[in-house]
């Protein structure tokens, strides 16, 4: 039962903040070895994924609901310093560069959030936060037996 706890917490905590808790939960804390690390962490980094795009989706179909609402949306583009720059990253880094950045940088809340915002394809989304998950899974699992606690 207390395995079963340990695992549920770690797919838990890799959903939301992979590389930030999940991680460093399973080989620093409970000692996983590398295919259980591997296993959990990568599936539940791939489930917060799924469910961080879709819940994504819904909150910015409601948000733009309410907007309309409220007589908040502009029939022109507003161009101003934030914009510029958000667009800016948008280009310069894509798709690939908010899911590379997601597992270490932003969670996966954040990163499904600004990845749906700006790309509207989820099943590419997902794609490429599944490709990042796994990447880092690796990576991160390496430096901490590396640097072993």
């Amino acid at each position: 039962m207390a395995e079963l706890l340990k695992i549920v917490s770690t797919f838990l905590a890799c959903a939301v903040a992979f590389g930030k808790v999940g991680m460093p939960m399973a080989v620093v804390l409970f000692k996983f070895n590398f295919l259980k690390v591997f296993l959990v962490s990568t599936s539940g980094g791939i489930a917060g994924s799924i469910f961080f795009t879709n819940l994504s989706a819904v909150i910015l179909k409601k948000y733009h609901q309410y907007r309309v609402k409220k007589g908040r949306i502009h029939r022109g583009k507003i161009f101003t310093k934030s914009n510029r720059r958000i667009i800016k990253v948008k280009q310069k880094f894509g798709l690939a560069g908010i899911a590379f950045l997601t597992p270490m940088l932003l969670s996966y809340p954040i990163g499904a959030l600004l990845a749906d915002r700006f790309f509207k394809n989820k099943k590419k989304i997902i794609l490429y936060l599944s490709i990042a998950t796994i990447f880092w899974s690796v990576v991160i699992y390496s430096f901490l037996l590396l640097f072993r606690w």
